[in-house]
């Protein structure tokens, strides 16, 4: 590198991979989760010199959703960098995953050199093709001089409106060639004049929803995780103790408003609380803050809260009557709405009847199971003596299945950004890297992954980092020798014909732990749960903690896929 002096700054003369990484350095990049390959190798010789560390994960699919557990406990992007043509595929599943959850990132692929592509040269896929439905936006870099441009746009438009994934493919030529740039550490300014997300909600959209609210005799809100995006938690916990509103949580939003709060409901939609169903039901106005009414929600829409004037807050005008007719439509920011909506003029709510209402159904119809059988092991109840054990202070993340919404009923959340999970995609796999994620975003916190067997078997390889970077997680698998959910619904709606869903062989997961150096329990015995729970989570390090579980233990209540939410089956007490 050869240092230009010039009037106005200090320039330098950087190869493309080495602006990359000076680009990264300016964008406050802490670490990066990333594959060598081919295509990219002169982007890691830069990086060997560098101050970013790479996480060298042991597969792609690993990289990405261990970036998005980083990106999910922090807000901020994660990074991810893999090689060209299968490198690059194997990231599309935590792209798309992304996607669908808002979560922002930014993907760096490598590709072929500029002039073969087009060509099938070796380890080439048209990876911008492939992405295009699946991120916010992608880019490929033909000109170098366009690169410290490019770099700052991906990052602006991943992490500002509805975050999500950007895609940048660097052909191998644009890393090893030559340009000048400025070896300011500041931040590029962006300016995209067709790119401006409305922050700033309509002031008269938010006087009718005030004035809406205020007139309700049964009125709700519903959260969701587009609140902790916009870090307008404690904001929305002002605003619910201002005028005492009922609350119900997305499976996404839960931990925005604690689960002791006494205006909590509960999570809605297919496996929600009765109580927060019932509310979905019969209020009369509901005002929906950062959730897109997702069909796990709202499972039959012209039967969604029927009885309601409904207001919608979200940060996306696509969202916005898409799935659920809106009455009251506002595009905005959920933080700066809900500082607009608490400057509004206080006026009390005349609810009475509908907060007994609630908090009787709350009381009589809790999640329930059968806590008098003691001849198995409930997975239920070990998520609830792992709450205790972890005070409801620990980051919990998820794999997808029976576990993940056992988890959303019996966790005690308290914090904005607690649940780590794949929501909108429903990806299996992606507990395991996701809890790595999450570690190395907060080392010094507790964090519990829950997976099944199924799940982790997916993607346990990321086991093998666990001690080279020393990370105290602490992986649950709930084992009940099946894809659990496929088998709840092949049992409830395809008369027992258990097609394809029973695992008949296992490897030992024990040994499995042994042979990546992490400490492995089994847990079996009903009787001696919690003292086994206990003493499990006094170990230092990490620890793979198999349970052994029922296979015909079903998630309930559960509303039937297209059935309206008081149409639930399986509620305790009824």
């Amino acid at each position: 590198m050869v240092n230009v002096k010039t009037k106005e700054a200090t320039k330098q003369i950087y190869s493309g991979a080495q602006l990359l990484i000076h680009c990264l350095e300016k964008q406050e990049v802490e670490m990066i989760f990333g594959y060598p390959g081919g295509a990219v190798l002169p982007i890691y010789d830069a990086l060997y010199d560098a101050n970013i560390p790479n996480i060298l994960t042991r597969h792609e699919q690993g990289a990405v959703h261990a970036a998005q557990g980083y990106a999910k406990a922090t807000g901020k992007p994660g990074v991810v960098l893999v090689t060209s043509g299968p490198g690059a595929t194997n990231v599309v599943t935590g792209i798309a995953d992304a996607m669908a959850d808002s979560t922002p990132l930014i993907v760096i692929t490598g590709q072929v050199a500029s002039p073969v592509i087009g060509k099938d040269a070796f380890q080439e896929a048209d990876i911008l093709g492939i992405t295009l439905p699946i991120t916010k936006h992608n880019y490929q870099v033909r000109n170098i001089e366009d690169l410290e441009t490019t770099i700052a746009e991906a990052f602006h438009i991943a992490t500002t409106g509805r975050k999500g994934p950007v895609v940048i493919d660097l052909p191998k030529d644009m890393t090893l060639k030559l340009t000048e740039a400025e070896t300011t550490t500041e931040k590029m300014v962006v300016s995209l004049p067709t790119y401006q997300p409305n922050l700033n909600p309509s002031s008269t959209q938010i006087k009718r929803l005030m004035s809406g609210l205020q007139q309700a005799k049964r009125p709700l809100l519903l959260i969701g995780a587009g609140i902790t995006a916009a870090q307008g938690e404690w904001l929305l916990r002002e605003f619910v103790e201002k005028y005492e509103l009922p609350v119900v949580s997305t499976l996404l939003g839960l931990g925005i408003l604690p689960t002791s709060s006494p205006y909590f409901l509960g999570m809605g939609g297919m496996h929600g609380s009765y109580a927060a169903n019932m509310a979905l039901a019969e209020c009369d106005f509901l005002v929906n803050i950062g959730s897109r009414f997702d069909d796990r929600l709202a499972s039959c829409p012209p039967e969604f809260a029927p009885h309601a004037t409904i207001a919608h807050i979200d940060i996306d005008p696509a969202e916005i009557g898409k799935v659920i007719r809106t009455d009251i439509p506002i595009v905005g920011d959920a933080k700066v709405s809900l500082e607009q909506l608490l400057s509004y003029p206080y006026q009390k709510i005349e609810m009475a009847e509908w907060q007994e209402l609630c908090q009787t159904r709350q009381t009589n119809h809790p999640f329930g199971y059968d806590r008098a059988n003691t001849s198995e092991i409930k997975p239920q109840k070990v998520i609830e003596q792992i709450g205790e054990i972890t005070k409801g202070d620990a980051f919990v993340i998820t794999d997808v299945g029976q576990h993940q919404m056992w988890v959303a009923q019996y966790y005690p959340f308290n914090f904005a950004k607690q649940l780590i999970t794949s929501g909108g995609l429903g990806t299996m796999g992606y507990g395991i890297p996701a809890g790595v994620g999450a570690q190395f975003a907060h080392p010094d916190r507790d964090v519990v992954v829950f997976v099944g067997d199924g799940g982790f078997q997916m993607t346990n390889q990321e086991l093998a980092i666990l001690n080279e970077y020393q990370l105290n997680v602490k992986f649950v698998i709930l084992n009940n020798g099946s894809l659990g959910m496929v088998r709840q619904w092949q049992e409830r709606f395809h008369q027992n014909r258990l097609s394809a869903s029973v695992f008949n062989t296992q490897p030992d997961f024990m040994k499995l732990s042994e042979a990546y150096g992490i400490k492995g329990t089994r847990l079996v015995d009903p009787q001696t749960l919690v003292e086994d729970l206990n003493k499990a989570f006094t170990y230092k390090g990490p620890q793979v903690i198999e349970v052994i579980i029922s296979s015909e233990e079903h998630v309930l209540p559960m509303v039937p896929s297209g059935m309206p939410n008081h149409k639930m089956i399986g509620v305790e007490g009824l």
